[in-house]
């Protein structure tokens, strides 16, 4: 008897994979929005609670304002789309304003605190 060594092909696919650093980009991406009111910007003072990123590209964020009534609550989410969708490999962004658990200043993170001076 005797044994192939060719492999099985893989099943062809439609959706590409997104490049190996998409996850990196993205909240390179996060890191270029900026809270009006608040010097920082909006990952490193917490507001980004979740990153989906689908094998096709598709990118969804699960993110949060500083208060209900933030002026930016429309344009905001607005913004981050349009800079996800800047980059190479996604193919959608979306934005899910959540409020639960509720932003408060114990999210900033470390290099958020020093831009903000409260060490």
């Amino acid at each position: 008897m005797k044994l192939s060594k060719n492999k099985p092909k893989a099943a062809p696919t439609n959706i590409e994979e997104p490049p190996q650093n998409l996850d990196e980009q993205v909240i390179d991406a996060l890191r270029t929005v900026y809270d009006p009111e608040i010097p920082v910007n909006i990952y490193e003072l917490g507001l980004v609670y979740g990153i989906d990123i689908q094998p096709g590209g598709a990118i969804m964020i699960r993110m949060t304002l500083t208060a209900p009534g933030c002026p930016v609550a429309v344009s905001l989410p607005i913004e981050v789309e349009s800079k996800l969708r800047d980059i190479p490999g996604v193919t959608s962004a979306k934005v899910e304003i959540v409020w639960d658990p509720p932003w408060n200043p114990d999210m900033i993170s470390e290099a958020g605190k020093l831009q903000l001076g409260l060490f």
